[in-house]
């Protein structure tokens, strides 16, 4: 291995060792949520809910965007363009419907059953990332799949002898399937700002939840609840989404989701502890065999040799991760964005499947 390959191995080593603790610490801000929400729904009608959870992310992550503006003095994010527009308009439509869904799902099963439920959400991620957009997924993640999807139906079944489905799993299965298109059309803009892409999902899914809310008037005047929801929100769907879409510009897709699948196990032991949820034989099983799906999501290693084609775009970046070699007129070491082009270049290392490796295999 030469002296380059050798550097540029370890700062794609770095950077993917950042980006999973950036999708390990958004599943842990997340993990908190179905416990919490199932407490909330006792008052809260599941329209609102979804509603006061993306409004809480919208506003609050607004507040964070504004204060950074204010003290920063140089861009350093790409801005959203009217050529994301397509991909944008999907995922408000489908974050209205997915946590609409879940909230149902909640208030019709265990939070600890949802919680390790929404691992299906890796499985609806990856094979929409390979079928609809070609992102690639290794043999491990497969195996990762299998599992996952052999542990969902366990939990979906609530009496195997006559094999009778439960009606909140269903829910929430639907809602994951539903965020694992969302996710895809995430990851489209990943390379963009990811503090206004959660404000602009936030306030434009939250909007079409609340006006849904309105239409079926799923009202409540418990305002204590509503300030917790919206609390709930921001920590969860804003600061959690934001570092999960950070993760996604770094390791794709699929793999981010497997990744978050940490949460839900927060989920489970929040729920336990605080709800008193009673743990039974066939959620043992379906634990075990998620986790041993996680860990072959979690070890896959992607290296060989590969292509990159001529490409013009704008994203942030810097000049020693081997993929920005374009010049300027000062020396810049610093992260920055601006329109550059990438020329053709072929090399070998470990990489994952982010905006810039979307080669076919």
């Amino acid at each position: 291995m030469g002296y380059e390959t050798m550097i540029q191995t370890k700062k794609d080593s770095g950077v993917k060792f950042k980006a999973i603790g950036l999708a390990i610490l958004a599943a842990l801000l997340y993990g908190v949520s179905s416990p919490v929400a199932k407490l909330l729904l006792r008052e809260l009608p599941p329209v609102l809910m979804a509603a006061l959870l993306y409004l809480g992310a919208g506003f609050g992550m607004a507040g964070v965007n504004a204060y950074i503006e204010l003290r920063k003095k140089e861009r350093f994010e790409a801005q959203i363009t009217k050529n994301e527009t397509k991909y944008i308009l999907w995922m408000i439509v489908l974050d209205i419907a997915a946590p609409i869904l879940l909230m149902f799902g909640l208030s019709k099963t265990t939070a600890a059953n949802a919680s390790l439920l929404n691992n299906f959400e890796i499985v609806a991620t990856s094979l929409i990332a390979l079928f609809i957009f070609k992102e690639t997924v290794g043999r491990r993640m497969w195996f990762a799949i299998t599992l996952i999807t052999i542990s969902s139906i366990i939990l979906s079944v609530s009496d195997f002898s006559s094999l009778s489905f439960s009606l909140g799993s269903i829910f929430v299965l639907l809602a994951c399937i539903f965020w694992g298109l969302e996710n895809n059309c995430t990851r489209m803009l990943s390379l963009k700002d990811p503090l206004q892409i959660v404000v602009i999902k936030g306030l434009g899914s939250g909007t079409g939840s609340a006006l849904i809310c309105f239409y079926l008037k799923a009202y409540s005047n418990n305002w204590l609840y509503i300030a917790i929801a919206l609390l709930l929100g921001f920590v969860t769907y804003g600061l959690g989404i934001f570092l999960y879409i950070r993760a996604q510009r770094d390791l794709g897709a699929a793999r981010t989701s497997a990744y978050y699948a940490t949460a839900p196990f927060i989920g489970v032991l929040i729920s336990f502890l605080v709800l008193h949820e009673p743990i039974t034989k066939s959620f043992l099983i379906a634990l075990a065999i998620m986790l041993l799906g996680t860990y072959f999501a979690v070890s896959e290693d992607h290296k060989h040799k590969h292509a990159h084609n001529y490409e013009r775009h704008e994203h942030k970046h810097r000049h020693d991760d081997g993929h920005h070699m374009h010049m300027h007129d000062e020396d810049i070491t610093f992260e920055h964005s601006h329109e550059h082009t990438h020329d053709l270049m072929e090399h070998k290392h470990a990489h994952t499947p982010d905006l810039h490796h979307r080669h076919m295999h």
